[in-house]
């Protein structure tokens, strides 16, 4: 992706590329008067630069989205302030819930095919940050004042584009955390009330959902940045109603050492793993839904995915946040090995599922 119109010469307090702010994990919500809780959306993060009939989406990698996300050019031209600069996240909804499967098909390199997709699944905008408007810069105010301008631009809004529900109440922030998750949330997020928008550092907190699962480890990649043998990741498998194995993700970031012994330890099962081993044929084209890895997308080129089968014996107990379409959205974490469990209990039963709740009912707190 590169950056397309003429992004380098706005005429702006706030020039592009700007890197965004972060956040840093914890385990529990700060608590005092000195915060402001936020839903954490799971998209595409965007910086929004516009002056007058420019418009750039800039992405946390400080590349273009403008040719991926066209239906929001408009509205942003129609409802921005001629001169501003704001932070928030493209998301997707269908059916009720964020749809992170949807944006990432947007990715796409054939302009017909991304805007075949912006007819049928557009993508909203939801802002919850303000860096500059008109010739001022704002990012060494205190977030409370960015919110409250943010909020005051942004009062005669309408979808596609959002403010992100806030709140500075700790009951309310850890309501959202439980029932907001079935729209697919990612958690919680907490900025204090006097904290600078401070590009690349990770002043904010966020709280994630983290879940633990019993999988069946029926693979490995080798680790490659390694001069001796060493372990990458492990391959994980649940099965599914019809008593097939889909890959539904990987557990990875050890220490070098435990990199090291696993390399001895996965010796004894690598022995006939490749008989009769269910994801050693290639990926299905027919349609299956039949997950295997190692398949080659647009996503993955250039990447090694390569790996080596293991008989189905081990179970392992993971730490999951989100999964989404049968799949861990993100790496999962190696907790223990269960030896207790025998793999064939590994199914999707064992996930808890919860209850979507209807994103139009959260924007309505938005304002």
């Amino acid at each position: 992706m590169e950056m397309h119109g003429r992004a380098n010469v706005m005429n702006l307090p706030v020039h592009p590329p700007v890197l965004p702010m972060l956040a840093k994990r914890v385990d529990t919500l700060p608590t005092g008067p000195d915060w402001i809780y936020e839903p954490k959306w799971d998209g595409f993060r965007t910086l929004v630069f516009r002056d007058g009939d420019e418009v750039l989406l800039q992405s946390r990698d400080e590349k273009s989205l403008n040719r991926y996300f066209p239906e929001l050019i408009a509205p942003l031209l129609q409802q921005l302030p001629k001169r501003c600069v704001l932070d928030g996240e493209i998301v997707i909804s269908t059916d009720g819930a964020l749809d992170f499967d949807a944006l990432q098909l947007r990715i796409h390199p054939a302009a017909s095919r991304v805007k075949t997709l912006s007819q049928r699944t557009p993508a909203s905008v939801v802002f919850f940050d303000l860096l500059a408007e008109g010739t001022h810069d704002w990012r060494q105010k205190g977030f409370s004042q960015r919110r409250e301008r943010l909020q005051a631009i942004l009062a005669k809004a309408k979808p596609p584009l959002h403010v992100t529900p806030a709140t500075d109440a700790l009951q309310q922030a850890q309501d959202w955390f439980q029932r907001f998750e079935g729209a697919g949330f990612d958690g919680v997020v907490a900025k204090a009330k006097e904290s600078p928008y401070d590009s690349d550092k990770r002043t904010m907190i966020k709280v994630k959902h983290e879940r633990d699962c019993d999988c069946v480890v029926a693979g490995f990649r080798w680790y490659r940045k390694s001069s001796r043998p060493a372990i990458g990741s492990l391959l994980l498998g649940l099965y599914d109603e019809s008593r097939v194995l889909q890959h539904v993700g990987v557990c990875g970031s050890f220490p070098m050492e435990t990199r090291y012994e696993l390399v001895d330890y996965l010796k004894p099962y690598r022995k006939g793993a490749n008989e009769h081993h269910p994801w050693n044929n290639e990926m299905e084209t027919d349609g299956s839904t039949h997950r295997r890895p190692g398949g080659q997308s647009r996503w993955s080129q250039g990447k090694d995915l390569s790996w080596e089968p293991l008989r189905l014996e081990l179970v392992a107990e993971v730490a999951y946040e989100h999964m989404q379409s049968g799949r861990f959205r993100h790496m999962a974490q190696f907790r223990r090995w269960r030896f207790d469990k025998k793999p064939e209990d590994c199914t999707y039963e064992q996930l808890e599922v919860v209850p979507p709740k209807e994103l139009s009912e959260i924007f309505l707190g938005s304002r």
